[in-house]
Order: C-alpha cells, then structure tokens, then sequence
C-alpha cells in the first residue's frame, strides 16, 4: 500500500521517515518530495508497505504522531491523476 505522510519536518531524511514506519512493518520504499530547483524538501513523502494490514496499523498509529516537532498527517495516497 502506498502511504502518504504529509506536515514532515524539512529536516528529515527519507532513512529517518522509514525508521518510524518500520515499527508497523516492512518498508518497501520511502521517499520524501523535494523542490525540483532548490533542492529542499516540500514537507510530503510517500512509504510503501508490502502490507496492507501493516500499512492500515501506521496510518491508524501516526495519523497526528509527533516527529520531530511536527503532528504528521499520514493517509493512504490517492491514485496520481494524469491531466
């Protein structure tokens, strides 16, 4: 399931995001969203989780979690439209 986690502090890195998923199960992947020219971070990622009963566990858990100073907003990503 593909998770997003939304409010993320702009220090954190992709390695730190993974840690405080991996606590609910097995990460596939996670990556944090960066401004294309400034590099820094926009303060969203995603996590996938091979499992959807892991995955439903995290979002229930870190929905409104404090991580480094900020309330996360965690939810199941809607699937990207094209337009």
């Amino acid at each position: 399931m593909n998770i997003y986690v939304g409010n993320l502090n702009y220090n954190l890195t992709e390695d730190e995001l993974r840690e405080v998923f991996e606590k609910y199960g097995e990460v596939t992947s996670s990556k944090i969203i960066s401004d294309k020219y400034s590099g820094r971070s926009k303060g969203f990622g995603f996590i996938e989780m091979a499992n959807d009963n892991e995955a439903n566990e995290a979002i229930e858990n870190l929905d409104g979690a404090d991580v480094k100073g900020r309330n996360l907003k965690v939810n199941k990503a809607r699937e990207r439209r094209e337009y």
